[in-house]
């Protein structure tokens, strides 16, 4: 016997899970309904079988394709338009003519004894056998009565309360003879129950209902797909499934990595290549899909998690349903009867209430609180840039693909046959994606110069020399998991915020160049990359007094790529010095800011007992610098910035500084002291290079440990830094200590204040009417100074749901109480 399944339907009552998934492949216990459908018609002995599909027909089809993998053989026929459920088995008729046949639903949950319900059809010479069980609430479904010896006596659709004479109600599932065609109109819309059975009845013809024992689930509404998972995890319902039962009700499939420091509490499932962390908590009834990541600190309870799923730490799911492909990032939280589509972004600390409904595609924005259904617009802004170029956690936010988009939307906005320089650093995350950008652009007619892993700071320089602009792939400063793609433009600076908006306008219309095969971009690798780079910045930088100085200094390459650069710099310079961490260790391409602290201890302990002059430490790529004095103390990076003033300014005499206006105002008083003025400028780095360009400028930094030395480079650069403060020591015959004993005490606050985008703008007319009649600066934000000197500044995030402010005042107890106050403002306008 041949089995006829039917897969046409739209399942409109569950969208958004159907918007872009037919509804037989919805899984249950990570798989398709569909599938659990065909298993058990396999079980049955009916492996000939013919799906009805219409809607999203190829996902279908491409999902199953004839059943091999199955051991069954599958044939399709397909609707050109909706012809109900009758129609849709006519329009199978040519395969099913010869002998009777079984109609199953596609995307109904059962394990009903199907040879039982053959047998009974075989025995009462039916020519139609409905299959019934009996359910609590019948009002969703077809009431049928049936005499003592099984025959139909009637029918009723979908009843009201007043309507209902029975419990058991139609399955969906028959038994039929080929000559039920007969009664069925071909290319029409036609119904079993509504149309083809009162005919037939009418007829006086032998319909006979079977009364099945076992499980049944019309898996119609998000409350059942729900329920069905549970029913499945508590065994009520017999399917296969894949994987190996660990614990009572602790299903964990092939390839799985759960640490052992995870909570499990069963009955769950967890699929296959999924990953659990330490910390994370995955309670009952909750079914996680293939290639899911579940970080750490996450709680899942009653939660369904389709495949390629990224849960952030201390996320909070209990009873929802996540599309596949979707990114629910930190902290965030979904309430019971939520459902969120596929491909979806879900911003970090954001919460999508109780029965909510996010389409497919949708962005919501960080720190959201969503309490209505998102369909048509995302609820949220996707910024491309932040303050590291495009950041994102590798693989999740940031993928291949991405960086193949990005890429050529950069090429695009170049000439054909310009070149880019491209380079990374020492981790393989961005070792795979900077192969990626750089097929992208040379498939876009751009010409690659790969320097494949330098130091930041060389990337630029070598960029600068003849290149239309450069990319650099790099681990985020201190987030192991992600990844920034930065931009430079021609003279290796990060692009202009214009540039920015530029790429973005390409990527967002998605109108990427591609070049004809003679048009192929060339790939190069420059050779003696870091001489050049050496060889330039000792000729440009003011060595004069090291060699007669006889410093002995410790530098700490933190086993990034800084360390390629030194040995020829050391050995140029004519120091004394001690390398400690010269090797790249690709584990650690970044280092928390415990690791960090902790390497600036221990290259302050051997800094004293060696007796130097000072110790430097480089961050891994090279672009950042941390100072330690002759006596091992640690130089905090904002007081860093405040002795490298002093010394530049107290050398020079004369010019400008470039500073973000986020500094502490001391150093304007250091800079005047030694008749040198302060230019501030946006926190923006770009803005920071474009002051530094300007050739009456002697100095710049941000106080993060980024150094701008003008004469050899207008960007950060730890390596120009660190042989500007070598000839500086040198020079002026001070100690570090000694110079930061004499510059005055700062006493700058920060703090970051979660502001949905929606009311960024409101925030910054508060904080304008709240300042009144005090001065008020709108370099970058708004600053606010009061008629006592201490200020205080309020910064929108240009990338994330958040304000920035910052206060200075004599001492730490007045800059608190202000910065107090105006977070005051900003979270009363953020309400």
């Amino acid at each position: 016997m041949k089995a006829v399944v039917m897969a046409g339907g739209e399942g409109t009552r569950l969208r958004p899970m159907t918007s872009s998934m037919p509804k037989p492949l919805l899984p249950v216990a990570n798989r398709p309904i569909m599938e659990h459908v065909l298993r058990l018609l396999k079980r049955h002995g009916l492996t000939e079988t013919v799906v009805t599909v219409q809607f999203l027909a190829s996902l279908v089809k491409n999902y199953f394709g004839d059943g091999e993998d199955l051991g069954m053989e599958l044939s399709y026929a397909n609707e050109e338009k909706p012809l109900g459920t009758a129609g849709s088995v006519k329009n199978a008729e040519e395969a099913l003519k010869d002998d009777a046949f079984l109609v199953i639903s596609g995307d109904a949950l059962t394990d009903f004894d199907l040879s039982d319900l053959i047998s009974f059809h075989k025995e009462k010479g039916a020519l139609v056998t409905v299959c019934l069980t009996r359910v609590p609430n019948p009002l969703e479904f077809g009431i049928t009565i049936v005499d003592e010896e099984g025959k139909v006596e009637r029918f009723l659709e979908k009843p009201t309360w007043g309507q209902v004479f029975s419990d058991t109600v139609n399955t969906g599932i028959y038994v039929m003879e080929p000559e039920v065609f007969d009664y069925v109109e071909a290319d029409v819309p036609v119904d079993w129950s509504g149309d083809v059975f009162p005919q037939l009845m009418k007829e006086g013809k032998p319909i006979y209902g079977y009364v099945a024992e076992g499980y049944w689930e019309d898996v119609g509404t998000h409350e059942s797909y729900v329920k069905a998972q549970a029913d499945v995890l508590e065994g009520k319902v017999q399917v296969e499934l894949d994987g190996f039962e660990i614990s009572p009700g602790v299903w964990v499939a092939e390839g799985a990595e759960v640490h052992p420091d995870a909570v499990l509490r069963g009955p769950l499932y967890i699929g296959d290549y999924a990953k659990v962390e330490a910390g994370a908590e995955i309670r009952e009834h909750t079914v996680v899909g293939s290639n899911v990541v579940v970080k750490s600190g996450a709680f899942l309870h009653k939660a369904v998690v389709h495949d390629n799923v990224y849960i952030g730490q201390q996320s909070n799911l209990r009873g929802c349903v996540i599309g596949k492909n979707t990114d629910i990032m930190r902290a965030s939280r979904i309430e019971d009867g939520a459902v969120i589509g596929d491909e979806c972004l879900i911003g970090e600390e954001s919460i999508v209430q109780g029965n909510v409904r996010v389409y497919p595609f949708k962005t919501i924005e960080a720190g959201a609180f969503v309490n209505t259904s998102v369909i048509w617009e995302s609820r949220g802004q996707a910024h491309l840039f932040g303050a590291r170029g495009v950041s994102g956690i590798l693989n999740v936010e940031i993928t291949p693909e991405l960086a193949v988009r990005l890429a050529g939307a950069y090429a695009t906005t170049l000439k054909k046959g310009s070149t880019v320089t491209t380079a990374r650093d020492h981790s393989r995350g961005a070792r795979a994606l900077k192969r990626a950008v750089i097929s992208a652009l040379q498939a876009s007619a751009i010409d690659v110069r790969d320097l494949e892993n330098v130091p930041l700071p060389v990337a630029r320089q070598q960029t600068a020399r003849g290149s239309a602009g450069g990319i650099m792939v790099r681990t985020s400063p201190g987030v192991p998991d992600s990844v920034d793609i930065m931009f430079f433009d021609e003279r290796g600076a990060d692009l202009s915020q214009a540039g920015q908006r530029k790429l973005d306008r390409v990527y967002a219309r998605q109108e990427y160049r591609r070049a004809f095969p003679g048009e192929i971009g060339d790939l190069s690798f420059p050779a003696s990359v870091f001489d050049s780079y050496t060889g330039s910045l000792l000729r440009q930088v003011d060595t004069t007094g090291i060699a007669e100085a006889g410093l002995k200094v410790v530098v700490d390459a933190s086993n990034g790529s800084a360390g390629l650069v030194l040995p020829s710099l050391l050995g140029r310079l004519q120091v004394d010095s001690l390398t400690i961490n010269p090797g790249l260790d690709e584990s650690r391409p970044t280092e928390s800011v415990q690791a960090r602290r902790a390497g600036l201890v221990r290259l302050g302990e051997i800094v004293a007992s060696a007796r130097a002059a000072f110790g430097v430490r480089f961050d891994p790529v090279g672009e950042r610098l941390s100072l330690v004095d002759e006596r091992g103390r640690i130089i905090e990076d904002d007081r860093s910035l405040l002795v490298m003033l002093d010394l530049v300014a107290a050398e020079r005499r004369s010019g400008r500084v470039a500073l973000p206006v986020t500094t502490t105002r001391i150093a304007e008083q250091v800079a005047a002291y030694h008749g040198t003025q302060v230019e501030w400028t946006t926190t923006s780095p770009d803005d920071l290079t474009r002051v530094g360009r300007e050739e009456s400028t002697i100095f710049g930094g941000d106080g993060r440990g980024g150094f701008i030395v003008p004469e050899f480079s207008s960007v950060f650069d730890g390596a120009a830094a660190f042989v500007r403060l070598i000839g500086l020591v040198a020079r002026t015959q001070l100690t570090l200590s000694q110079i930061d004993a004499r510059i005055p005490r700062a006493h700058v606050i920060k703090r970051d204040v979660a502001t949905p985008w929606a009311v960024k703008g409101l925030v910054m007319r508060r904080v304008v009417e709240a300042a009144g009649d005090r001065f008020v600066d709108t370099t970058d934000g708004v600053r606010v100074v009061e008629a006592d000197g201490r200020w205080v500044m309020v910064l929108p995030d240009p990338a994330e749901a958040v304000t920035h402010l910052w206060a200075e005042g004599p001492d730490d107890t007045s800059a608190q109480a202000l910065l107090d106050e105006w977070s005051g403002v900003v979270e009363s306008a953020g309400r």
